[in-house]
Formats: structure tokens, sequence, C-alpha cells
């Protein structure tokens, strides 16, 4: 006989547990968890839970003084190792957590619920039962392409963006008071969040988490979240998060050894065990972890109706050697160290989102040569939509770090970025991973003195912004902050009170409005008709000049960079027609804390389509054709 304090029920049909069983549910939030609801016309909560080697399970919470037995849940009939059961009375805001008596020796775990919406804040570690059937699902255009239209990301980590004071992060609530009115004025477009989902260690950053399907309490609830995500698309800003499918932490309340054996995980520690971050890898031969993962990402879409997920890791999913010395890895069937599971795994995480939600951007960060990660799985692709430029990233700040006496050694480092640039949609990406572990700001990184540093810093920007790809600046970027971004202190926002500092920001303003404003800068990114080297060759002044178009005719932007402290004056270029170019920014200007070097704000091309520019001291000029 059944305790009386559960009842046993099921929400679950048949096809459901078919889907579940074959890794195809991607609904999986809707089912297993804690769901309110009425049984038997009692209001209680409804509770679902996969341990398919568990001899027992019961719930304990606040709700029953926290006893490990006197709630049981009950298997179902069908193998799917999935335990049900209705508890009366429980309301919104409960405290739960699983206790389930492992078949292997007995072994009794505490567990908080893989699918819960919301949880304690750390280091407390129980699950809180939470509803979100009230929120409005919005109505998504379907199948545009971002690719020709401007993606200008402000990557940040809520608890440091902003505090009240050296303990205290803004909340949820109070971010959506003054974030997205900072993101429209600095003219960005998207905002990037590092993982929001719940995680035992903020030291982590959110990359190994717990919560699959619960923002962190640390900032608010739920409900203040879907407010903060609600306040930014008012003001037409997109979200992104980043979402970790490759690997979760070993605490004990985790994921890990869930039942008692390895549920989400491999066994083996060569395939189950990251070495680079002490953590579980999710084993994606399981159909049940292939449902579970993809329901996550799902989750963010349906019900928090988030614009993009940035796909955490993707390097570390697809070899089996990744950070693994010889004998320390196993190899595929084949005998080679792609992991095919993977592999079919991010492919079908992609087809279902694009499927189902359309207008989205999916972003891998994926730092090998993999081919055709942003291309379509049916042209043998990864499907994403997008590629962080990696190469990008490591080519200029290894050139923008070298004296400029000597950057005429390392010109290639500039040009090879469009050799091939044209294998896939790539987004050109400083991110926090460049700003913290001693590699120093992007500020400090730069060489020379006081004046050179901050020059050196309005050059980069000007050359990033006018490259081919969209673009991702991390949180302080725009401050030119010296120190290294740390996860416990605020941005150094006082800098804004010098006038240095202050025409950083003033530049990423303009850049931002100026990108959004002119097509040739956003709408070819991806067509190689979009760009054209107009003098690739000149190492020993260390110049570049290209034009960015959307065709041969209108809209032609003419951009030069110095990356040598010398002006140069009269310099010759080659635009091949008679035309007119008039000056629409530069880097150098007295706003944005350069020299003001005197240049001509409109140049004039001679019979046969040459002009001559005066170029100012480690600067980037954009001139506009007249037409």
């Amino acid at each position: 006989m059944h305790s009386p304090l559960t009842k046993p029920c099921s929400r679950f049909t048949d096809y459901d547990i078919h889907l579940f069983k074959e890794g195809k549910h991607f609904s999986l939030y809707e089912k297993l968890g804690s769901h309110l609801g009425s049984f038997e016309n009692e209001e209680g909560v409804f509770f679902a839970l996969w341990a398919p080697s568990a001899k027992n399970v019961h719930v304990k919470g606040d709700f029953n003084g926290w006893n490990s037995f006197s709630h049981p849940l009950y298997p179902r009939w069908d193998s799917s190792g999935i335990w049900e059961g209705f508890i009366p009375k429980l309301k919104k805001g409960a405290l739960y957590k699983y206790v389930i008596t492992s078949v292997f020796e007995d072994k009794i775990l505490e567990k908080g619920d893989p699918f819960a919406f919301f949880w304690e804040t750390p280091p407390k570690t129980a699950s809180i039962v939470w509803d979100l059937s009230s929120k409005k699902q919005n109505k998504r255009p379907e199948n545009r392409s971002s690719h020709k239209k401007p993606m200008s990301i402000y990557e940040m980590h809520l608890g440091s963006w902003r505090k009240k004071s050296a303990f205290e992060s803004l909340s949820y609530k109070e971010l959506a008071k003054e974030l997205p009115s900072y993101l429209v004025e600095m003219g960005f477009t998207h905002v990037e969040f590092m993982p929001v989902m719940e995680h035992p260690f903020y030291g982590s950053w959110g990359y190994q988490k717990t919560g699959y399907f619960a923002p962190s309490s640390r900032f608010g609830t739920p409900d203040d979240f879907f407010e903060l995500i609600e306040s930014l698309h008012q003001a037409k800003i997109k979200v992104i998060l980043d979402w970790v499918p490759s690997h979760f932490p070993s605490d004990p309340h985790s994921l890990v050894d869930f039942d008692g054996s390895s549920l989400f995980e491999h066994k083996d520690p060569k395939l189950g065990f990251h070495p680079d971050w002490k953590s579980a890898i999710f084993n994606y031969g399981r159909k049940e972890v292939f449902s579970f993962l993809i329901s996550s990402a799902s989750f963010w879409m349906d019900k928090y109706h988030i614009d993009g997920l940035r796909v955490d890791a993707v390097s570390s999913m697809l070899y089996l050697d990744y950070s693994r010395k010889e004998g320390e890895w196993i190899p595929n069937i084949y005998g080679g160290n792609e992991n095919l599971e993977a592999i079919v795994f991010l492919k079908i995480l992609n087809e279902h989102l694009y499927g189902r939600y359309g207008d989205i951007d999916i972003i891998a960060e994926e730092s090998t040569a993999w081919p055709m990660v942003s291309r379509p799985t049916s042209l043998g692709g990864l499907g994403f939509g997008y590629k962080w430029n990696m190469g990008w990233m490591h080519d200029t700040l290894e050139y923008f770090c070298k004296d400029p006496i000597y950057r005429k050694f390392h010109h290639p480092k500039l040009l090879f970025s469009m050799c091939y640039f044209y294998n896939e949609n790539f987004i050109l990406s400083l991110s926090h991973d460049e700003v913290v572990y001693g590699k120093k700001s992007l500020i400090e990184k730069m060489p020379g003195d006081y004046w050179q540093k901050f020059a050196n810093l309005r050059l980069l920007y000007g050359y990033m912004f006018t490259h081919p790809g969209k673009k991702l600046l991390f949180m302080g970027a725009e401050l030119a902050q010296f120190k290294e971004w740390n996860h416990d202190e605020s941005l150094d926002w006082d800098l804004l009170n010098y006038s240095s500092h202050k025409g950083i920001q003033h530049l990423i303003k303009d850049l931002n409005h100026l990108y959004q404003e002119e097509p040739s800068l956003y709408a070819s990114d991806y067509d190689p008709k979009g760009f054209s080297w107009i003098h690739l060759e000149d190492a020993d002044h260390s110049i570049l000049s290209y034009l960015r178009k959307v065709d041969e005719g209108f809209d032609q932007l003419l951009i030069v960079c110095n990356f040598t402290p010398v002006p140069r004056k009269n310099y010759m270029l080659n635009v091949q027609k008679e035309s007119i170019w008039n000056l629409i920014l530069n880097t150098d200007g007295k706003l944005y804390g350069g020299s003001d070097f005197g240049i001509l704000e409109t140049l004039y091309t001679n019979h046969q389509g040459q002009i001559h520019v005066t170029i100012p001291p480690l600067a980037t000029l954009i001139y506009k054709i007249k037409n």
C-alpha cells in the first residue's frame, strides 16, 4: 500500500517515453521535474525524476521537516527509469531535494532536481518549486538570416558589471532598469550573458553549472530574470546566453554519479572526465542525455524568449584527445580522434533549434580548424550560425602587442585572416578570456607610453569594426580599464572621469552607431564582393588600406590604418576610379583623446583614380564615397 502522503500518478504519455528513449524529446522540462497542478481534485505538485539505477526515490523538503523517507516516488512500469508521484498541498516556493537509494550497494544520495526552474542561492543546494506557465510566448519571425544585419555584441558578467557595494551585485530587476538604456546609448545590438544558469561556485563564472533550467538565484527570481529579458527586448536589444553542454561539476548534489551510476557522464575517465576543468563530460551516446541537453537549449527560448546561444567549448566536444596525452584517450570505432557521438549531437541540436525557432543565432566557440562549423548540416557542416574567429583574435592581439618599430616584420599577421575568412561565418571576438589570468587588459597589452597605449587601442577598435565579420567586445573594453577583469569587483566606472577613458567610450559608441548606419560594414560580411584590398603589402610603413562595400556602386567605404606612431603625409592610394571621398570617422580625433593631427576631410582622386591622404599616427580613417 502506498503512503497517503504521496499519490502515484503520471504526466507522461507512451509517446513521451518513446521520444525520451530515442533522444528526440526536446521539451522534457514540461514533464520531468516539479510542476504545480491538481490531481484527484487536490492542488499540489507533480514530481518526476529519471533515475534508472535507483532502488527507491523519496522527496524531502521544508514541507516534511526534511524527512528523507516519508514521501516516496513510484517507478513507471515501462523500464524508462522514471519515478513519479504527486504530493498534495505543496505550493510555489517549496524547497525540496531527491533522496535516491541506488541499487549499487544501497548507496544513498541527496540530489537537486536536474529540471528545477529555481534553486536556493549557493552554498545552499535545495531546488525550489516554481511556475513559469504564466509567461507569454512571443512569436518569432521565421528564417530571417542575420548574416546581412549588424551584430555588435556586448559580452558581460552579470555579477560584476556594476555593483552596489563590494559585496552586492545589481539584481535582475535593477539591471532591467539600467542595462538596456546603456546598451542603446552605446549602440550595441546584442548582449551576451556569461552563463546565468545556476552554478555552485561563483568563481567558475557559471561555466560549471548544475541548473540547466534555472537562472541563478544570486540576482533574483525566475520572474525577475524574465523581466530583464523583456526590458532588453523592449529596447530592441537581442539576448544571447552562454550555454555549456560540454561538461558539468562534480558537486555531490549535481548530475555526477546521479543515481549511483554514471548516468549523465561516461564511466571511463578517459571519456568522462575533463582534465582541464576537473569536471564530468556528458555521454552523448546516451539518447536520454540528448533529450536532456536539447531540452535545456529549447527551454531558454520557450520560456524566456532569448534570441540565441553561444555554445561553450565546442572543440572539447569534437575531439576525443582534447587536452589529453597519448594513452589518456580512447579512439572512436574507426581509430580516429573525432567524437562521433558529439558531432551527431551538435548537428541535431542546431537542426532542431533553427528548425523550431527560425530567427535565432547559435554561435560556436570553436578554436581549431574543424571544417564547416557554421555551414548547414545538409552540406555536411555542424549547422551553427556563427563561429568565433579565434585565429583573428590571436593574430591581431599578438601583432598589437609588438612595439611599432617591429610591426613591419609581423605584417602578414594582419593579412592572414582574409585568407580563410570566407570559410565560416565569423564573429570577431575580444572576449573575457583575453583579459584574465595574467593576460592583461586590452589597454595594458598595448605598447608605448600612456598616449600611445590609448592611440593603439583606438586603432585596434577602428580596425576591428571595419574588418569583415560580426563584433563582440567584453564589458570594460569601452572604458579602457587598466586592471584585468575580476569577477568579484565592479568595472572601474570612475575611469570615465578622465578624458582619455571617456574618449575610448565615445569612440566605441560612435563606431557602433556608424556600423549600424553603414550597410557596407555588415551587409556583405560573408560575401567576397564586400571587401577588397587597396594596399596590403606596405609592411615597411605598416599601413593597410581596403574597401568595404555592398556592391560596386554606392556606399563604398575606404579604410586606411596606420600601425605606427609616425604620421604619413601625402600617402598615395589607387582606388581605380575618379571619385570624391568624405571623412566620416577618425580615431585620432580630439573627441576620442587623439592628437587631432591635421588631415583633409575630403579627398579627390585624379583621372587615374589615385588619391593622396595624410594618415595620423596610430589611427584608423574611414572615408565614404560621395554619390
